[in-house]
């Protein structure tokens, strides 16, 4: 079993005891024992009876404890403690576990950092078992006593070496409380679905080994000696740099007095430049004067021209506006007059068209009442025309004409009976 400095490796067991008030004293162990005993069995009440009783007469059932019983070997869920009398054979207190909060020790030796190095790590946890019943009753019947040892000390083995292992040799101290957190968390959930609670958990102590350790400390003696080299360098340092204020101190003075004579010189150089500049701003002011008065005078004849033309240029804007009055108004009489004489021109115009409209209408109506002479007439009109024709085409010489034509024309130069009949309206025959 792993140990250093007196640390042993804690180990959980179970215990068998006479009675069961004996658990007390089988619980609180011996001292200094790496054994921790966190349930304990009684014996059957048949191996306490008498060969002929089936009974107890006094059973008693201390408190404290989360206490199981059976019936013919049947979990039978929590005893109440106190007196039990008559306490048949079938019933038995098959386990009594542990309420308290109980602490368990994990040394680890020669455990490897990521540069190698073998270092012993001590750990501390506390866990309890409960709260309630039926978390005992799933501590003693789903894991055990033996497996939840097992369990529990290849766990804690697995994650000192797998955080030790991520790290240096020079971070094993700095992640205490880092890994603490986190191997709490782990085992928190990993053992809960048994009833077990893990309260805390704890790096007591780190070791490196003897060589390495040794080696660590000269190298903190060397760092004392060069803080201490350091140190008197700083002094001898501060020493040369007294000296150098020193001689920095009597330049600063030299230099001071050489500025207060030259800020001398300049306030003198100050004063001449502004008499000169006072001067001369004098003699800017009286010219300044004296161009202002010129202008003044030049604004003055430029007001008065400007008034003058306004006034003239107002005149004539008057006189042009006079003159342009008159002639809109001679125009106005003159196109009114345009007007009258259009209008009396349409009047005339409108009576006379009405006039002729009149006429055309009695010419027409006329017409009309004389459409039977008219047709006549206009029969015997045509008819000449087309005789006229003829006459003109046999004048002026022969033509061949052959066809339809010809023989429509030979039709109207020599009229038959009907043809004049249709031209006239009479019968000839």
């Amino acid at each position: 079993m792993a140990a250093f400095d007196g640390f042993m490796h804690s180990k959980c067991i179970q215990q068998h005891i006479e009675n069961p008030t004996d658990a007390a004293s089988v619980f609180n162990g011996v001292p200094n024992s790496q054994e921790i005993c966190i349930v304990a069995i009684p014996k059957s009440t048949h191996d306490m009876c008498c060969g002929c009783c089936c009974c107890m007469p006094l059973m008693n059932v201390p408190s404290g404890f989360f206490i199981l019983y059976q019936r013919w070997y049947k979990n039978q869920g929590e005893l109440e403690p106190g007196v039990k009398c008559c306490w048949p054979f079938w019933y038995r207190i098959s386990h009594i576990i542990n309420k308290a909060t109980i602490t368990y020790s994990a040394p680890s030796v020669n455990v490897p950092t990521a540069d190698n190095v073998f270092v012993h790590v001590n750990l501390s946890l506390t866990f309890s078992i409960g709260p309630g019943i039926e978390d005992a009753s799933d501590f003693v019947y789903k894991l055990g006593t033996a497996r939840f040892d097992e369990f529990l000390s290849c766990e804690v083995e697995e994650g000192i070496r797998g955080l030790v292992y991520s790290v240096t040799h020079d971070r094993v101290n700095d992640l205490r409380e880092e890994f603490a957190q986190g191997m709490l968390a782990s085992l928190s959930r990993k053992f809960k679905p048994y009833g077990v609670q893990i309260r805390n958990v704890k790096i007591t102590e780190t070791k490196l080994p003897v060589e390495l350790a040794t080696k660590l400390e000269e190298t903190t003696t060397f760092r004392t000696r060069i803080s201490e080299k350091a140190k008197k360098h700083e002094n001898t340092i501060r020493v040369l740099a007294d000296q150098a204020s020193q001689e920095l101190e009597t330049i600063v003075r030299t230099n001071m007095r050489r500025e207060q004579d030259l800020s001398a010189q300049c306030v003198r150089y100050q004063i001449e430049h502004q008499e000169k500049v006072d001067e001369m701003v004098g003699s800017a002011r009286v010219q300044e004067i004296g161009a202002k008065s010129r202008m003044d005078v030049l604004i003055g004849q430029a007001k008065g021209d400007l008034e003058v033309a306004t006034a003239e240029g107002e005149k004539d804007a008057e006189v042009i506006r006079k003159n342009m009055q008159i002639e809109c108004e001679r125009r106005k009489v003159k196109i009114e007059e345009q007007a009258a004489v259009l209008i009396l021109e349409s009047e005339g115009k409108l009576r006379a068209a009405e006039n002729n409209a009149a006429a055309l209408v009695a010419e027409a109506e006329a017409e009309n009442n004389s459409t039977a002479g008219l047709e006549v007439k206009r029969k015997y009109e045509l008819e000449w025309e087309r005789l006229q024709i003829l006459e003109s085409l046999a004048k002026t010489g022969r033509r061949f004409i052959s066809g339809t034509t010809g023989k429509e024309m030979m039709k109207e130069m020599v009229p038959t009976s009907s043809s004049m009949a249709s031209r006239t309206g009479k019968s000839y025959f």
